[in-house]
């Protein structure tokens, strides 16, 4: 792996220690105190506006298949599809957007409100109008929450300084406590929300998450003085494909042997732009010809080692990043199917108290909360004992625990859902309404796994991508989180709408039906047991020849020889 090179101004000694040693800068690009700026202090602002904001998201999401099928009156496929391709959207969208909008107005404005059903098989659907209202209104919410999600979890992070030893100390553990933060907001929306949209209304569901929303601007606005910012570096797009052009162009030049003849910017250049150099690595030798001396020396036809490395990093990531496709796949049956099935089971607790199907979901956020304190504050400094790493495991270690348990998850959600039709045929609850003798607790196991795998596969994603991206393309490296979460869902679609066709063909009933009592879902989830079980050989192949980047002590050692010597006399590199 390549070291990377930091070179920085040597401050005077006038008290100007105490300043960050990461390149940060306030909002007028000004050096800024650590005292004073960043660390957990800034953090809790930041945590404080994902916590709103993931109550106002998930507010809508959670419940939002019962609400396309009782009020829109959309089949189990069409209907799961259409949460499956909105959460999509909302994890694919650009990097800009705001949250302007909200789906409140659709669902309060009573000429805005799809016709309710005649009897329990009499429905009118919603004319193109309310149906035109609603998705506009959902995917405005994808536009503005799918804005923020590569910036605002890599601007949590940017607040610790990898320099400062308890600061990195703190940094390791962030992400885990991240998203032990933001699902409280979860928590809130999975029981208390869907309770009120369940038993109250649909107007006040989704009226509080917009309240809920406007909060978490707010809070986030009071925090701007104490933030840390990373100086603009330009687009990341164009850096990358500067290098892909580059390389491209110059195909038929030969790499020479010697990295050193390579093109290569000074270090007192790097200095004086507060940027990181990164040293030249074998891999991905073809993008080492956009580093070639031959010819123009336009940024199109000549690039930095630096500026290549830089791009091998995004690149050799890939292969993981389509490792996570089939994963989040599994995670969006979450709110779609599994919530389906539990609208056929027994929900009662007592006498006059019935479980909201989507309420399951909050098991989900309990486990995995749950899990993530153990995992911190038990797992890893036992396991750091014996592996020296400061993670306890590596990043991969743990994404590959939680794609293994996501094989064991849909294996026991067919059994769930094979016991489950045995009851219904059993009773001869095969009707579409038929409420089948059987506690909606069944589907406990299935939700409380997949808690404790989003502990290992959700968060290790996250800081994976975080982590091994270049600076100044951290969030780039975190859209990669988010864009694999968005793919997820949409394969989701495409797998449920396939399956659904080719198994209705020659005849056949089709696993996927209407009436879940005569479907077969228990084939459609041991299919996916065998598509996660076939990702996670490809992982385990991908995962072992990855290479990780050189890690922050090699940073911090390299700054400590540069800042020995002056400005002046800073050696340049071809």
């Amino acid at each position: 792996m390549g070291k990377v090179v930091v070179v920085e101004e040597k401050g005077p000694a006038d008290g100007r220690e105490d300043y960050t040693e990461d390149g940060t800068v306030d909002l007028k690009g000004r050096p800024i105190l650590r005292s004073k700026t960043g660390r957990w202090r800034a953090c809790s602002f930041i945590v404080g506006y994902e916590v709103f904001e993931r109550m106002a998201y998930y507010g809508i999401a959670s419940n939002l298949v019962l609400y396309l099928t009782e009020k829109m009156h959309e089949g189990t496929v069409k209907s799961s599809n259409n949460v499956t391709n909105w959460v999509g959207t909302v994890w694919m969208t650009p990097i800009f957007g705001a949250y302007i909008a909200d789906a409140y107005l659709a669902v309060s404005v009573p000429a805005l409100k799809p016709p309710s059903c005649v009897k329990e098989d009499d429905c009118n659907k919603a004319s193109a109008l309310q149906t035109g209202i609603f998705y506009c209104a959902l995917y405005i919410i994808a536009v503005g929450t799918g804005g923020t999600k590569p910036n605002i979890s890599t601007m949590g992070a940017d607040q610790f300084d990898d320099f400062e030893p308890k600061e990195r100390k703190h940094k390791l553990s962030f992400f885990n406590w991240w998203m032990f933060s933001i699902f409280f907001g979860t928590l809130f929306s999975n029981t208390f929300l869907i309770y009120i949209q369940d038993n109250v209304g649909w107007t006040l569901g989704y009226g509080l998450p917009t309240i809920g929303l406007l909060v978490s601007v707010l809070v986030f606005l009071v925090g701007t003085p104490f933030y840390r910012h990373k100086l603009p570096s330009g687009s990341p797009f164009t850096r990358i494909l500067q290098v892909l052009v580059a390389a491209a162009t110059k195909w038929k030049e030969p790499v020479p042997n010697d990295p050193k003849v390579l093109h290569e910017l000074s270090l007192e250049h790097y200095s004086k732009s507060k940027k990181f150099r990164i040293d030249h690595t074998p891999s991905l030798r073809f993008l080492d010809k956009a580093s070639v001396k031959t010819g123009p020396n336009s940024p199109w036809k000549l690039c930095p080692v630096t500026q290549v490395e830089e791009t091998k990093q995004m690149v050799k990531m890939l292969p993981i990043l389509v490792t996570t496709f089939i994963p989040s796949t599994v995670i969006a049956q979450v709110g779609t199917l599994f919530i389906k099935q539990g609208t056929t089971l027994d929900r009662s607790m007592g006498p006059h108290f019935e479980i909201p199907p989507a309420c399951l979901t909050a098991f989900v956020t309990i486990f995995m909360l749950i899990s993530i304190v153990i995992y911190d504050r038990y797992i890893v400094p036992l396991a750091r004992r014996y592996t020296k790493n400061p993670r306890g495991i590596t990043l991969l270690q743990r994404m590959g625990i939680g794609l293994f348990m996501h094989v064991i998850i849909m294996i026991i959600a067919c059994l769930a859902e094979r016991k489950r039709l045995s009851v219904a045929r059993e009773n001869n609850k095969i009707g579409k309404h038929d409420t089948i003798p059987l506690t909606i607790f069944l589907l406990l196991p299935q939700f409380a796994l997949m808690g404790v795998a989003d502990n290992f596969v959700e968060v290790a994603k996250i800081e994976f991508f975080y982590d091994q991206a270049p600076e100044g393309m951290k969030s780039l490296g975190t859209s990669y989180f988010t864009s694999s979460l968005g793919i997820g869902n949409f394969l989701s679609s495409f797998l449920l709408t396939t399956v659904s066709d080719i198994t209705k063909k020659n005849g056949h009933k089709g696993w996927i039906l209407d009436n879940l009592n005569i479907s077969h879902l228990d084939y459609y989830y041991a299919f996916l047991a065998i598509l996660s079980f076939l990702n996670l050989l490809f992982y385990l192949i991908v995962s072992k020849s990855f290479v990780y980047n050189a890690d922050v002590d090699s940073k911090r050692d390299w700054q400590e020889v540069m800042e020995t010597l002056p400005n002046k006399d800073l050696p340049e590199d071809n």
